[in-house]
């Protein structure tokens, strides 16, 4: 048994070195292995997505055990729109219904009371999931019938290169379970059986995470996201008075107010964080030699009219 450990110990330091070498292509630094019989804990694996760079040279040299022609791009597409409706409610269900329909779901939904130009009106934000092929004929009926399309955001994340580095990654772990379930199966001494056990549950819990990133690539690469925003057409309307519209006027009155109390508030921040510290800096000594002076004075004009009054006699008798 001593002898057949070392060398199953050899084989599996192997496969784990090869684990290192593919996750070091990535530009990640991995903590160095632990011996497979020690008592230490092993250290966690880090994680570090690679760049397009290196998934190009990868599937290039058909790196990670996933042959070019095999490899499928994997992008995850999402979408943002903002739509008017004359009917927000209906509107809603009848974008639920569709999302159903496609084979998707809802993710969310909320109703609210907005109240503009004087209007109070429902306005609804939902987000819903669709397959990402339908995510064109799904934002087609979405604006179908629709009073006005404000704004419309498409965005993209190609996860081709994570997504190979993962398949990589969880071949070279599993492997490495199967060489430690192999030698659990012939070990006899109790510390080298908890001592694989522990072994075997770390590289189980690697397995499962790196199989829930690679689900959670799959399920948004299958799904689009379409955050949607739905908006009364009553609150868009312009105020109109026998053809005089005062939407425009307000407008400017308004931000004319807000340009002057913007002028006034940064007038007081640069007066309190400026102009009143360079006066207390100038005035505080410009008041003591004021004092100074006035008590020099005040001291001067004291001992005059001293003077004055012991010569005042003397004048008098000189007088006489």
């Amino acid at each position: 048994m001593k002898r057949i450990l070392p060398f199953s110990l050899i084989v599996i330091a192997a496969i784990v070195l090869s684990a290192c070498g593919s996750m070091a292509r990535q530009g990640a630094s991995e903590s160095a292995i632990e011996p497979m019989y020690d008592s230490a804990p092993m250290p966690m694996m880090a994680e570090a997505p690679a760049s397009e760079e290196y998934y190009a040279g990868d599937v290039a040299q058909g790196g990670g055990g996933v042959a070019a022609a095999n490899v499928e791009r994997m992008i995850i597409e999402n979408a943002e729109i903002t739509i008017v409706v004359a009917d927000v409610e209906a509107r809603m269900e009848e974008i639920q219904t569709m999302a159903t329909t496609m084979g998707g779901f809802v993710v969310s939904s909320n109703v609210y009371k907005t109240f503009r130009n004087n209007v109070e009106a429902p306005e609804a934000t939902l987000t819903i999931r669709v397959p990402s092929e339908s995510l064109n004929d799904a934002l087609d009926q979405i604006k179908e019938n629709a009073v006005e399309v404000q704004n419309e955001t498409r965005s993209g994340q190609d996860v081709t290169a994570q997504y190979v580095d993962l398949q990589s990654r969880l071949k070279n772990l599993e492997a490495a379970e199967r060489q430690l379930t192999d030698i659990l199966e012939t070990a006899t001494e109790t510390e080298d059986v908890v001592n694989i056990f522990n072994q075997l549950v770390y590289y189980r819990e690697q397995i499962e995470l790196v199989k829930g990133q690679m689900k959670y690539y799959e399920e948004a690469a299958a799904l689009s996201a379409i955050s949607i925003r739905i908006v009364a057409e009553a609150t868009i309307q312009p105020i109109e008075i026998g053809g005089w519209e005062p939407q425009g006027v307000a407008r400017d009155a308004i931000q004319d107010l807000i340009y002057f109390w913007q002028g006034f508030v940064d007038f007081l921040i640069y007066f309190v964080l400026n102009t009143v510290p360079v006066l207390i800096t100038i005035g505080i000594p410009l008041y003591l030699v004021f004092l100074g002076v006035r008590a020099l004075y005040r001291k001067m004009r004291g001992n005059r009219k001293k003077i004055e009054k012991v010569d005042e006699p003397e004048a008098k008798k000189k007088q006489q």
